[in-house]
């Protein structure tokens, strides 16, 4: 389906960007609205590598459109380098700034004033005020809960903590710290940093390795928090149940390991799978279905490169007791932000995964089926945007923040 860029208008202050499809484009989709047809695969450009995929379907999927009409707006302009989103009960959105600060964002995009009372992040390079996520009982108890990088006397690390939205919206109160994913490293890189809750009340809290080679081995290391996705509970103790709870010789807060830097982290609405996205080094950006225990290769396997184009160590792709991803991007997509789609406004994308791309300047639909991806879609790659978060809103729509401050809505028509 082809879109074409419609007017720009000026609306209670904010920009409005709407893409509209042609009349026979219209026709076409009331005649089949949930079918895709197949396209060649999306990318085009080269490959960083020769490495062969270890299953079909694992990389250069056939491509799709959607046929359902449907809107794209920008609804702000105004964040300072968002990074994550939390839906409010009440449809909101509360907003992780980089810096530091919070803001609510309406969902006409009318932004508040910036939210204050977080403990100090250290914005440099990578890190900042990250992930963020609402308790189940936010109505009553109001409480808020964020990733961040800290500070600390042997270098930085990916903390979590919490905190009492109040009353007036303008602080936080009571803020705290109940996680420190140590060890402490000096470095500006790689910290993870989504986190969300699971259906026991139980926090998933992803963390980097830190980029560094010498601290690319903890991501195997089960004394360490660094390249895991960690499952712990509201006081930052390991939660119950946690697949190596009891073992002297594993953090019992670990979740699965062997991960480079995984930046998004959702739920299927079907299967209740938790999925993950990480960052490759120069391709292998991956696509994942996380199970407890299990161990995700990195950096002994990768479909990737250093950023100088050497080899990464045996240079090798599968390996006994590694797992595969289920899917892998080479050029990279630079995966941040995930969510699935749910509900039946646009019906081909039900269950479909959609990506924040960085570099790619764009978001990618996965069509997935039996845990594989089927097809693939790329999603307002016109923009030039630096997309970091996407996140599913009250009334069905999807909203996502980049890097450069936009607040968009994509919607049915």
């Amino acid at each position: 389906m082809q879109y074409t860029l419609g007017s720009i208008g000026v609306l209670t202050g904010l920009s409005l960007i709407m893409l509209s499809c042609d009349s026979s484009t219209s026709k076409e989709a009331e005649k089949n609205p949930v079918a895709d047809s197949t396209y060649a695969p999306v990318e085009t450009k080269a490959a960083n590598t020769d490495y062969k995929p270890a299953f079909e379907g694992q990389t250069r999927i056939a491509g799709v459109k959607t046929s359902t009409p449907y809107d794209v707006k920008v609804l702000s302009e105004g964040l300072d380098r968002p990074w994550g989103i939390a839906v409010l009960p009440d449809g909101r959105f509360l907003i992780t700034q980089k810096g530091g600060t919070l803001r609510i964002a309406a969902q006409d995009g009318a932004l508040s004033e910036a939210i204050t009372g977080l403990p100090k992040v250290n914005s440099n390079g990578q890190g900042g005020l990250l992930g963020i996520t609402i308790d189940p009982a936010f109505e009553s108890n109001r409480m808020v809960y964020w990733v961040f990088s800290q500070d600390t006397p042997n270098g930085t690390l990916t903390a979590v903590a919490k905190g009492t939205l109040a009353a007036d919206e303008k602080h936080i109160e009571n803020a705290q710290v109940i996680y420190q994913a140590t060890p402490a490293h000096k470095s500006s890189l790689h910290y993870g940093g989504r986190i969300l809750f699971d259906k026991e009340g139980y926090l998933f809290v992803s963390t980097g390795e830190r980029s560094d080679i010498v601290t690319r081995p903890q991501a195997q290391d089960l004394n360490s928090a660094l390249g895991k996705v960690l499952r712990i509970t509201t006081d930052g103790k390991p939660a119950p149940g946690n697949p190596f709870e009891g073992r002297s010789d594993a953090r019992p807060e670990i979740y699965s390991y062997g991960h480079r830097n995984v930046q998004g982290l959702a739920f299927h609405p079907v299967t209740g799978d938790l999925w993950e996205t990480e960052f490759g080094p120069r391709g292998g950006d991956e696509v994942n279905r996380i199970q407890p225990g299990k161990n995700y290769g990195w950096p002994t396997i990768t479909y990737g490169l250093e950023y100088s184009g050497e080899k990464i160590g045996d240079a090798i792709q599968q390996h006994e007791g590694m797992e595969q991803p289920v899917y892998y991007y080479d050029p990279v997509l630079s995966p941040s932000g995930i969510t699935f789609f749910s509900g039946n406004s646009i019906p081909e994308w039900e269950n479909n995964l959609f990506i924040g791309g960085l570099s790619s300047i764009h978001i990618a639909r996965l069509v997935i089926k039996d845990n594989k991806v089927v097809g693939e879609e790329r999603l307002l790659e016109d923009q030039g945007q630096r997309f970091r978060d996407v996140q599913q809103g009250k009334d069905g729509a999807l909203y996502a923040v980049t890097d450069e401050g936009r607040l968009y809505r994509i919607g049915k028509k």
